[in-house]
């Protein structure tokens, strides 16, 4: 790791910061240059914290900003390409991220644990694990649907745990990845939603992506 690569420019770096501090159990007052010689000598890897602009994130930011959440559901939240710029974009809004990958849970984790005290992060199966009723404003599920071996059971769960939006995206088309299990037409993708209680769903389509926009109530 190139210690001078790591800025606000290059990178998220308040939350580069933050999964420092966590991951090694730093002193909030240790300076970015100190935590970054730590990092390097316990070999972490930052790179999930660079910024990049992919145009499903950015289209989904722009719809979030119309819906104005008081809170978000994450699902799914993996390396952050889409949690941290809506942390950062979003100053102030409360977010609830769920994970099952272990090494992404454990890292969230430390995000939060080093000072990104508004982002909870919780080991969950959104197929079984209750997620309350009407819990969350906002939820956002990007690129893990279909990955679900039992997709419905997962869209019923957030329309109960959610109050005013779901937000979800899956592949536009079919494609060769392993990982995953269903393709969505449009259509099956919108009557899943609807059969599960959502009130509308509006679908458009931005690089290789449907972007579902869910309406609750």
């Amino acid at each position: 790791m190139n210690q001078t690569m790591i800025d606000d420019d290059s990178h998220y770096a308040a939350f580069v910061e933050a999964f420092i501090r966590g991951r090694l159990d730093l002193d909030e007052a240790q300076d970015r240059e100190r935590l970054l010689r730590a990092a390097h000598q316990q070999e972490l890897r930052l790179y999930r914290f660079k910024r990049k602009t992919l145009p499903r994130v950015s289209q989904v930011l722009g719809t979030l900003k119309g819906l104005q959440p008081r809170d978000l559901l994450d699902i799914g939240s993996g390396r952050g390409t889409f949690l941290w710029p809506f942390l950062e974009t979003f100053d102030g809004v409360p977010v609830t991220s769920v994970e099952v990958d272990p090494i992404r849970l454990r890292d969230l984790q430390a995000v939060s644990k080093g000072g990104v005290h508004r982002l909870a992060v919780w080991d969950a199966d959104v197929q079984a694990d209750d997620l309350g009723e009407n819990s969350y404003d906002v939820t956002t599920a990007l690129e893990v649907i279909e990955h679900l071996p039992n997709p419905s059971a997962a869209i019923r769960n957030l329309v109960r745990a959610t109050r005013r939006f779901v937000v979800a995206s899956v592949p536009s088309k079919p494609d060769d990845n392993p990982e995953h299990l269903h393709f969505f037409p449009a259509d099956q993708f919108e009557q899943m939603w609807l059969a599960a209680g959502a009130e509308r769903v509006d679908c458009s389509y931005v690089q290789g992506h449907l972007i579902a926009v869910i309406k609750i109530a």
